[in-house]
């Protein structure tokens, strides 16, 4: 069964980083850095989980969570946020859009691998 991220990250390195993560762990990783297209890649994209950043060019994470929200068969598609500004007004926002969890940079790796089988296993149990 392959199992399918979509990274939405401006940050290069982060990206990167990111990406040769899951891909180590069998994930097929696809990245986006652009907010303003972001709902068009995810729906084309069809991922089992999406990575989306809040600071991104275009449009930012919070809104295209609230976007996603909006739209049919999107309600339960688990959404990883990651953000420099941990906040807990940011956080609070990120929940009431529907995030699925919510992580701030700079984050470890096995934090990142923990969050992502988490949500895929949650997901998968749905």
């Amino acid at each position: 069964m392959s199992r399918k991220v979509l990274l939405i990250e401006d940050e290069p390195n982060i990206a990167e980083a990111i990406r040769f993560l899951l891909t180590r762990e069998g994930w097929q990783v696809e990245t986006h850095a652009e907010g303003s297209d972001a709902i068009e890649v995810i729906q084309g994209a069809n991922p089992d989980l999406v990575i989306l950043d809040v600071m991104l060019p275009g449009k930012s994470g919070m809104e295209i969570l609230r976007n996603l929200r909006e739209l049919e068969g999107m309600q339960h598609l688990p959404v990883l946020m990651l953000t420099a500004r941990g906040q807990s007004r940011d956080r609070e926002m990120a929940e009431n859009a529907g995030v699925s969890r919510f992580m701030t940079k700079p984050f470890s790796n096995a934090e990142v691998l923990t969050a992502v089988r988490d949500l895929h296993a949650q997901a998968t149990r749905s």
